[in-house]
């Protein structure tokens, strides 16, 4: 007999036998609830690879009496689809409905996926599409409205380990290793079935004398590589992971994301830009030595390059984690912002306006404008805003870092300037 893999080998007969999952597959999880209730619409599973997208759909099929047909949106057009719904119309007319399992569903163009919206809604097809991108952005709302969209998870080590397990009872043996190794094992799968399958089955065929430790293992295998797309999802989900763990002032979380996303290949360059935005978003005057530190990273990394520039933007990403935070500048900007858009008409008052002319002049022009440098404490407290508009508080300082200084400067200045006005000199 021809050999047969053993992700093959093991693939489940039925769903009750899938590993993980529970979220989607439970009795009181959605696909449970529909198919008690006998009631299947159509689907979207989204998750990375080697979770089971595949055979869940296989499996579907089987649990309703649906004809299954697998296509791929990497080898088939519009030409294709067509043949499909046409064996799937004659098929319904014989009385048998059709599954329709379309992997990577996202690569699909708008005409494409807008091929299968009469089909689905007339009931020649139940589509069930896979992906590993999210949905909300690579497909079409109408395709997403006529779906359900359920979130397929990377499998844990729990899972990891009972797949193991059955894997070693289908290979009549256990595997050569240690505990260390065997969690090692779990670790170079990251969260993918087919992968941990393919790397059982090659350490199934060694010949050792004794359980391999962690370290060998290491040596003999390649872990996989991390999932990681820098036009993608991960791209934006560790790049927020980041953002927020320097925002929460956790410097280990984000020394590990920063990590990820340049083990997963990001451009270095990006990081720094990003960095430099955290200073100027969440740190911003509570200490404005992070903005400097953010910039002189960037820099440090474009005259030194890979690997020894990227030790520079760690040296940030500390930095800004620990440094106290405030976003009131950044909130006092979009207020007055706003209060601009609104009164954008409104004059300055005319004592704090040149008067170059005579007639500028003679118009009121500069008319009793205080020298601040020449006022107590050089500080005139004259009204800067227009005329008809109220003196607003747009800015609020924090009682964090620098800002708590710069709080007491804004305390002192409204005192000041409510006794000018208190004293007529203003």
């Amino acid at each position: 007999m021809a050999h047969r893999p053993l992700a093959d080998r093991l693939r489940p007969k039925h769903l009750s036998e899938v590993i993980g999952q529970t979220q989607v597959l439970g009795p009181d999880a959605p696909l449970g609830v529909m198919l008690a209730s006998g009631s299947l619409s159509s689907i979207i599973f989204w998750g990375p690879p080697g979770v089971g997208k595949t055979t869940i759909a296989r499996l579907l099929a089987d649990e309703t009496d649906l004809h299954f047909v697998q296509t791929s949106a990497i080898f088939s057009g519009v030409p294709e689809l067509r043949k499909v719904f046409e064996a799937a119309k004659m098929r319904r007319a014989n009385g048998q409905g059709t599954l329709l399992f379309v992997d990577e569903i996202h690569r699909f163009n708008k005409a494409q996926q807008d091929s299968f919206l009469p089909h689905m809604e007339d009931g020649t097809i139940l589509l069930v599409g896979a992906t590993t991108e999210n949905p909300s952005f690579e497909l079409n709302a109408a395709v997403l409205s006529r779906s359900q969209v359920m979130v397929l998870t990377r499998l844990s080590h729990e899972d990891l380990d009972d797949l193991a397990r059955r894997a070693e009872g289908e290979l009549g043996k256990d595997l050569p290793l240690t505990e260390s190794a065997r969690s090692a094992l779990f670790e170079m799968a990251d969260g993918d079935g087919r992968t941990l399958l393919n790397l059982i089955e090659q350490i199934a065929a060694w010949k050792v004398s004794a359980p391999l430790e962690a370290e060998q293992l290491g040596k003999r295998l390649m872990r996989r590589a991390a999932k990681y797309d820098k036009s993608g999802d991960e791209h934006y989900n560790l790049i927020s992971a980041l953002h927020k763990s320097v925002r929460g002032s956790d410097p280990d979380a984000a020394l590990y994301w920063f990590n990820r996303m340049l083990e997963g290949g990001e451009d270095p360059r990006y990081l720094a830009r990003r960095l430099l935005r955290m200073a100027v978003e969440d740190i911003q005057l509570a200490d404005p030595q992070a903005h400097t530190i953010a910039l002189h990273a960037w820099e440090t990394y474009e005259r030194l390059g890979s690997p020894e520039g990227e030790l520079a933007l760690a040296q940030a990403v500390v930095y800004l984690a620990l440094a106290p935070k405030s976003n009131a500048v950044y909130t006092a900007f979009k207020a007055s912002r706003e209060a601009a858009r609104k009164t954008g008409s409104e004059p300055p008052p005319k004592h704090i306006l040149n008067a170059p002319t005579k007639l500028m002049s003679e118009q009121g022009y500069g008319a009793g404008y205080a020298y601040d440098h020449d006022a107590e404490d050089a500080f005139s407290g004259q009204n800067f805003f227009p005329d008809t508009l109220p003196r607003t508080q747009f800015y609020k300082p924090v009682e964090r870092g620098f800002e708590r200084d710069l709080s007491k400067r804004v305390a002192y200045f409204d005192k000041l300037r409510e006794s000018r006005k208190t004293s007529g000199k203003t």
